[in-house]
């Protein structure tokens, strides 16, 4: 009977209404762990295979408006990654950083009292690749001049806010960026191009403020 009461009670703190949340007008700041995945695709590299880029985790920022208790846009930034690019045969030849900033369109499900909100999102992808370079690994095979497109795409996310308050949120969610680039350099002098698919899956836990 005591188990019962005690599950009955913590239910009703995490599901019951109460706080007004997520509301038109709010403007919630969001800060955490960003892990991208890359799911890469490319052509064959000099005969020797596709392309190989690692994960990476930096601090992701997303920006939301409220333009209703369930339509709203965010913004979605965080600090540069970086990934390490190989070949099954050779190891890791290069690296790189990007930035891949996402505008999105949201729908929030539920009432604004509502402490769980799960959302939705819609949007666009830009990424700009910088600080590209070749390792000592890929110097010694004749590879230079490393540079990559930068890259236009869509955009998808599914989260979930919970409301811990007026203001503070804890925060999970995902996104699928389209990213589509050519890989640029010469090998022994020669200029190469290999068009490559990273498509990451980028992992977010975070908390919230609502301002």
């Amino acid at each position: 009977m005591k188990a019962l009461i005690i599950g009955t009670a913590i239910a009703g703190v995490l599901f019951s209404a109460g706080i007004q949340a997520h509301q038109a007008g709010d403007i919630i700041v969001r800060a955490g762990s960003a892990t991208v995945r890359p799911s890469e695709d490319s052509g064959n590299v000099l005969g020797l295979g596709k392309f190989n880029v690692d994960n990476d985790t930096q601090l992701g920022l997303t920006f939301s408006y409220l333009f209703t208790d369930n339509i709203g846009i965010e913004l979605l930034a965080a600090t540069p990654f970086k990934h390490h690019v190989g070949l099954k045969s050779t190891g890791d030849i290069a690296s790189l950083k990007h930035l891949p900033p996402s505008l999105m369109a949201q729908y929030y499900f539920g009432d604004a009292p509502d402490k769980l909100r799960p959302y939705v999102g819609i949007g666009i992808n830009y990424t700009t690749f910088y600080d590209t370079h070749f390792n000592q690994t890929g110097r010694d095979a004749g590879l230079s001049d490393l540079s990559l497109k930068h890259s236009w795409g869509i955009a998808g996310q599914a989260g979930l806010d919970y409301n811990i308050d007026e203001n503070w949120l804890i925060n999970l969610s995902v996104w699928y960026m389209d990213i589509d680039t050519d890989v640029r350099f010469k090998a022994g002098g020669q200029q190469q191009s290999v068009h490559t698919d990273i498509d990451p899956w980028t992992f977010m836990f975070g908390v919230g403020y609502r301002f």
